[in-house]
Formats: C-alpha cells, sequence, structure tokens
C-alpha cells in the first residue's frame, strides 16, 4: 500500500490503482483519472454533479464501420485502417472470454455512491469493513453492490451466466453464453439497484430504441429480458449485448503507464486514428436522433486491428428532455446542468477523450473545464493544428464547437496528416471539403527573394471556399457567361438572383480588376456567422494593404478550420506582408510539409528562410518543389541563384558552384534561357576567382575550368550566342562589345 499523493487527502492506494479514501487514481504528477459516473435532472438553477459509481473490469467488443443519417455524409471507414489508413496502430490480440471473469466481483469501496444523491455508501470505519448492500445515510436510497447473477444461472431460460465481467454504471455486467444461438458468447448488462426508478427507466429506454442500432463500430444489442431473483419483489431487466473480446483504451493507457512511465499516453497520431475511427459511429448515432452523452476512453475498445464503441447506457434520444442523464466528470461538456445534452456535448466529450489519451493533465478538477497551455503541454506547442482543434471541440461557448461528426472527422484527418508530415518529413497531402486549390502559384519567382508577391494578386489567386449547393444563387452562377471580371460586375450587380453566393463572387470580381473598395462595400452589406465572410475581408483586407487586419481575419478562419490548409497559406503570406518572417516560415513550412500540392509555401517558405540567413535550407526547399510541377524548373533556377547570389564572392565555397552547375546542367531549358543562366553563373565563378586569385580549384563548372582564362573564354561565347538572338541591333552590339571587353586578353 501506498500512501495517496493527492493534496488533503490521508489514504492509501489500493490494488487496483486507486485511493480508499478521495476514490481517485494514484496520482502521477498532473495526472488523475477518475471515472465517475454522475445522473443529474436539469432543474432552473445549476445542481451540482454527484458520482455514483465506477468501472470495475472492461467488458470488450470490436470493429469498424460505415456513417451514415442526417448530418453525416454516409462515408466509409475502411475496416483494419486505423487512422484512414495513414496510421500503424499496434495490434491488440482477441481475449479468450472466460480470462475475462473477475474471480472475487467486488466494488471497492472507495467507487461505492448513492446512485440516488451521489453521497458515499458502503464505506468502513476503522478495521471494518464498508456493507455492500444497505440505505443510504443521507437519502434513504437503497443501496447493493453486490452481483445479482452467479455462475450457472440460466437467465430467460436462455442466457448462461458464467461470470462478472465488470461492474458500470447501471450495475454488474456478465458474462453468458446463448445456448438458443449457437452458444455464442455474450453480455448481460443489469441494472445499479432494482428499486432505482432512474436505472430502471434508463434501461427501459434502453430496449425501445437501442435495439434498432446497427452501425459495425457500436456494440450490438441483442435482446431485452427480466430474470427472476430469488427473493425480489420483482423482475429484474437485462440488457443482452454482443461480446468480442479485446481491450479498452483506458486499459491501454494504465498498462502504459504501469510499464514505467506513470504520465505516459498514447502517441497522438494513435490517439487521433482511435477517435476518427468513433466520429462516424457517433455520427451514425446522431443522425438517427440519438446522443451517447458518456464518450470516453474506458468505452473504446479495440481488438486486433479493429475499434468499437461499448456501454450504450447512457444513450438517449436527443428530444428527450425527460429522464435522467448519466455521463462522467471531466469529460462531461460545461452546460450539462444548465441544459440538455446535444450534439455539440457529445462532440465536447470525443475533444476531451482525445485530450486524455494523448497527454496527462488533471482532466477532472483543476482541468475539468478548460485545456492546460502549450507552454505546460510540449505536445501542443510541437502541433498548433492540434491544440487549435482541441480548443474548438472543448469550446465553452456550444456554438464555437464543431457542427457535427462529419466536419469534425474531416479537420481532424487534416491534422492527422500535419502531424505525420511533421514526424516523418512525408508529404500527406489529401482533398479539402471547404476549399478549392489555389487557382495558381503566386511569388512562384526564378529571382528569389528578389520578387516577393503583390499582396493584390495573392487575393485573387489564394484557394477559393466552396459555394454551398443549396444557396439559391448558385445555379444562377452556374448559368452566367461574363466574358470577364468587369462584365461579371456588371451582371451580377443587376442580377434579380440575390443569395450569399452571388454576393460572394461578386466580391471576387472586385478583387480580380483590383477593386478592393468595391469588394470591401459588398462585404459591408453581409450580416451572417459563414466564415466565409470573414474569409473574403481577410482577402480584401490583404489587397487593401491592411496585412495586420488580414492577419487577425484569417487566424479566426484557422481556429475554425484547423485541419485546413488554405487558411495557414494565407496567414504566412499575410504575415509576410506584415514583416512578420517568423509567423509566415512556421504557416509556410507547415501547408509545405504536408502537401506539396501548394507551389507558393514552398517559394514563401524559402523566402522566409532566407531572411532568416538559412540559405542552405532555402536552396533545399526550393529544390524540393516536384519535377512534375510546372513550377520546378523557376524552383531549381531559384535555387541555383539562392545559393550563389546571396553571398560575396569570397565567401562562396567551391562546392556551392560546382552544385549550381550540376543544377542548371540537370535542367532541360532552351537556349537562350539555358545561355543566359550559364552566364549568371559563370560571372559569379569570375568574381569568386578574382576575389582569391591564389585559391586552390579543383572542380569544372558546365565543363570548364575554374581559371580565370577559361572563365573568360565561356562568358565570351555566352555573349556571342546571346548576340546572335538578340531582338535588335543595339542589343545586339551591346552583347559583341560585352563579349570583347570579357574575352581574356592575348597579344595576339
Amino acid at each position: 500500500m501506498t500512501a495517496c499523493a493527492r493534496e488533503g487527502c490521508g489514504g492509501t492506494i489500493e490494488d487496483d490503482g486507486f485511493c480508499d479514501s478521495c476514490g481517485f487514481e494514484a496520482k502521477a504528477e498532473a495526472v488523475s483519472t477518475r471515472t465517475a459516473t454522475a445522473a443529474w435532472t436539469p432543474t432552473s438553477s445549476t445542481e451540482a454533479w454527484t458520482p455514483s459509481t465506477s468501472t470495475v473490469g472492461t467488458v470488450s467488443t470490436g470493429s469498424t464501420g460505415t456513417s451514415s443519417g442526417r448530418r453525416g455524409s454516409g462515408r466509409t471507414s475502411s475496416r483494419g485502417l486505423l487512422g484512414a489508413g495513414m496510421v500503424e496502430v499496434p495490434r491488440v490480440p482477441a481475449r479468450d472470454p472466460a480470462t475475462a471473469i473477475l474471480p472475487d466481483p467486488k466494488v471497492p469501496e472507495s467507487k461505492r455512491y448513492c446512485s440516488r444523491c451521489g453521497a458515499k455508501v458502503g464505506r468502513g470505519k476503522d478495521d471494518t469493513p464498508g456493507r455492500e448492500e444497505g440505505f443510504c445515510p443521507e437519502c434513504g436510497n437503497h443501496f447493493s453492490f453486490t452481483p445479482k447473477l452467479s455462475a450457472g444461472d440460466l437467465v430467460h431460460g436462455q442466457y448462461e451466466v458464467l461470470g462478472c465481467l465488470a461492474h458500470g454504471g447501471l450495475g454488474w455486467i456478465y458474462l453468458a453464453r446463448d445456448h438458443a444461438v449457437a452458444d455464442r458468447w455474450v453480455v448481460l448488462k443489469g441494472l445499479l439497484d432494482s428499486g432505482d426508478a432512474d436505472a430502471l427507466a434508463a434501461a427501459l429506454a434502453e430496449r425501445q430504441f437501442l435495439a434498432e442500432v446497427e452501425h459495425p463500430s457500436i456494440v450490438k444489442i441483442y435482446n431485452f429480458v427480466e430474470h427472476q431473483h430469488p427473493g425480489e419483489d420483482r423482475a429484474v431487466g437485462y440488457i443482452v449485448m454482443e461480446y468480442v473480446g479485446g481491450t479498452s483504451i483506458k486499459d491501454l493507457i494504465k498498462a502504459a503507464r504501469t510499464a514505467g512511465d506513470p504520465a505516459a499516453c498514447l502517441p497522438v497520431e494513435q490517439a487521433i486514428a482511435y477517435a476518427l475511427e468513433m466520429l462516424p459511429a457517433l455520427g451514425f448515432l446522431h443522425g438517427n436522433g440519438l446522443l451517447f452523452c458518456d464518450f470516453k476512453p474506458d468505452n473504446m475498445i479495440q481488438q486486433e486491428e479493429q475499434l468499437k464503441l461499448i456501454d450504450l447506457g447512457a444513450v438517449r434520444q436527443e428530444t428527450d428532455h425527460r429522464t435522467s442523464i448519466y455521463g462522467t466528470i471531466g469529460y462531461q461538456a460545461p452546460e450539462i446542468g444548465e441544459a440538455w445534452p446535444s450534439v455539440s456535448s457529445d462532440l465536447y466529450t470525443v475533444g476531451r477523450s482525445l485530450a486524455v489519451m494523448s497527454f496527462a493533465f488533471d482532466f477532472q478538477i483543476a482541468f475539468r473545464h478548460k485545456l492546460p497551455s502549450a507552454a505546460d503541454v510540449p505536445l501542443l506547442a510541437d502541433y498548433p493544428s492540434f491544440h487549435q482543434f482541441l480548443l474548438r471541440a472543448t469550446a465553452k461557448d456550444p456554438a464555437a464547437r464543431f457542427t457535427d461528426a462529419e466536419q469534425m472527422r474531416e479537420q481532424l484527418t487534416g491534422v492527422l496528416r500535419e502531424v505525420l508530415a511533421s514526424q516523418d518529413g512525408q508529404p500527406r497531402p489529401g482533398t479539402s471539403t471547404e476549399f478549392t486549390p489555389e487557382k495558381r502559384a503566386f511569388g512562384a519567382s526564378s529571382r528569389i527573394p528578389r520578387d516577393k508577391p503583390d499582396p493584390a494578386e495573392v487575393a485573387t489567386v489564394l484557394p477559393v471556399p466552396l459555394v454551398d449547393p443549396h444557396d439559391p444563387g448558385t445555379t444562377y452562377l452556374a448559368s452566367v457567361t461574363a466574358a470577364d471580371a468587369t462584365e461579371l460586375i456588371e451582371a451580377l450587380s443587376t442580377a434579380d438572383v440575390d443569395g450569399l453566393e452571388v454576393r460572394l463572387r461578386l466580391v471576387r470580381a472586385h478583387l480580380d480588376v483590383r477593386d478592393a473598395t468595391g469588394a470591401g462595400n459588398v462585404l459591408d452589406g453581409l450580416d451572417g456567422a459563414d466564415w466565409r465572410i470573414d474569409w473574403y475581408r481577410g482577402l480584401v483586407a490583404l489587397a487593401a494593404g491592411r496585412p495586420d487586419d488580414a492577419v487577425k481575419l484569417f487566424t479566426g478562419i484557422y481556429h475554425l478550420l484547423p485541419g485546413e490548409a488554405a487558411p495557414k497559406l494565407a496567414l504566412a503570406v499575410a504575415a509576410e506582408t506584415a514583416g512578420d518572417t517568423r509567423a509566415a516560415e512556421r504557416f509556410y513550412r507547415v501547408v509545405w510539409r504536408t502537401d506539396r500540392g501548394y507551389i507558393s509555401a514552398a517559394f514563401g517558405l524559402a523566402r522566409a528562410l532566407l531572411a532568416a540567413g538559412e540559405r542552405t535550407e532555402a536552396v533545399a526547399v526550393l529544390g524540393s518543389v516536384p519535377d512534375v510541377s510546372s513550377h520546378h524548373v523557376a524552383a531549381m533556377l531559384a535555387a541555383v541563384r539562392t545559393r550563389i547570389g546571396l553571398s560575396e564572392p569570397d565567401e562562396l565555397a567551391e562546392a556551392d558552384l560546382l552544385a549550381a552547375g550540376d543544377q542548371v546542367a540537370a535542367l532541360d531549358l532552351e537556349v537562350e534561357r539555358r545561355t543566359q543562366v550559364t552566364r549568371e553563373l559563370l560571372e559569379v565563378a569570375l568574381a569568386w576567382r578574382q576575389a582569391d586569385p591564389d585559391r586552390t580549384a579543383t572542380g569544372s563548372l558546365l565543363g570548364c575550368r575554374l581559371a580565370e582564362p577559361d572563365l573568360r573564354l565561356a562568358l565570351e561565347d555566352c555573349f556571342r550566342t546571346l548576340a546572335r538572338r538578340a531582338n535588335s541591333r543595339q542589343e545586339r552590339f551591346a552583347l559583341v562589345d560585352r563579349a570583347n571587353q570579357i574575352r581574356p586578353r592575348t597579344w595576339t
């Protein structure tokens, strides 16, 4: 036995890892994983939540499946491919059901609470153990923590009880065999207390609609039966559920902590993979008017490479504003206590669970309704988009959270792509569900850093938010055939059809003709919560020369859509225009590292790196532009000029000159362009040689020795080649004169 480390508690930690006094799990640094379930019925004022029971043991099931419903898109999550197939999650072997049976099923005294008022019950004093059955001293409610079924009991003439598996929020859970259906393994979930009206109502509610819930990632309800116990006045109800052996995510975390690190959690990519697998299941429930209410790591089971959502005891109809609410402290949304559960409060529990799975923090007391800062959690500092995702998912204001499980899944998938790309440097591109690709690359010049992007032009080429197909103006816009932006402005300004899409398209047309004032006037007439309005306000601010305002607006979009690349790209160019090259570098980097389709990000990152004096890395970034890109040649030439053109001649190394020559030689350039680039490179090499005539040079540049006479002859040849291709006599004569001047002096 060890003393509880929680301040003010004089209890000891029992064998199950929980304190016998305060009931909390052994505290490791800032870790607290109390799993208390509470019931509450809303009144006109806020009522305190009181714990009733905690889970002992695990009921295991597992698989994956398809999302559908009124709020979801009906997309499929592939079986055995956790994390959209991007994350390799360790397999969890299937468990022999017989080994899951508890040899001595008891509820620890530290977890015994009255199911009605939440008071501590069944607690011992001094050396006298507490009672497992009795009456609550506070409210007089009868309590019982003893199993009602024993091995060998036959329930409903069909289910042979084999033993206890766990004790959950609504009572004991048993393993049984279904003799009527191929002796399959099943789980019987009983009531917390046969005399408890709330528990009975919850069980009856399950019988009414849970048997109709069929989703491969949600435990299947087979039946609802009643059983008369000897000595009882009335029959007790049991839910019959499927059983598939596995391990809960909470137990996986516990195992990691037991192995040595008391603050261990799951790798962030694994935690995200689990959440991604469960969101379609929640979306399915929401689409059918149901709320899960008690999402947490305890209720996710992994078997092999499959995941399943278990324990439907707290599931309720979305329109149910009558029955008691069951949930878990530390995961429950802050409005529960003044408002009924909702889709928003369900999604809140996903965000909290994801945080608990990813990093250790006192989520049930000190941070019950908030997250620690990035300064205190290095993981959040390492993955800012993940932090932004958690902040939106767990926002105190329900209206600020994700709107549905599908949107949450899409954004979390984008965050996962960023996380994985940052870990191994391999891009993880994905198709956005909110934005088009960028219309064309900006700042993609071969003369970095001299050619910086024009903010007004950038505002016309950044990705565009996708149109709303339900907007009345969308069909009209598809029929508009204006030849240019000016004609489009006239057509849209006098259109009989109105709607947000028409107004936003008009804004873009004004930006296309560099009329930021006109675009701003259109936006001033719009009022609504659609985030796209702020996106266009950010574009107008950028085009109008107000980059600081643009940064603020794009930051708000980034908070809303942390998995999207477009807000980060917009933030990067706005920060660059505002002179904040450090922020520009950060956002350009995450976009380019994750998706090589955003060529603007490569050139922007190179500019930011050069501003910070990181020439070598800037060259490497430009060199990473794919050769299939139409901007590959511009990037390679920019890399050449970056390598040789930003240092004094005597500071250059021979290796830089030779590497630049190799890059030029590898490019497929037409004659005049190759000659121009070769001339630039030879001129730098000549200045390098003249800066220190005695330096030793052993290599050759584009077939030319790094000796002054050879460099002069090669340059003469370049100027004469360019003269033959000159567009005017004046230009040709000037090039010939330059050739004569550069040729080496001889006596002949």
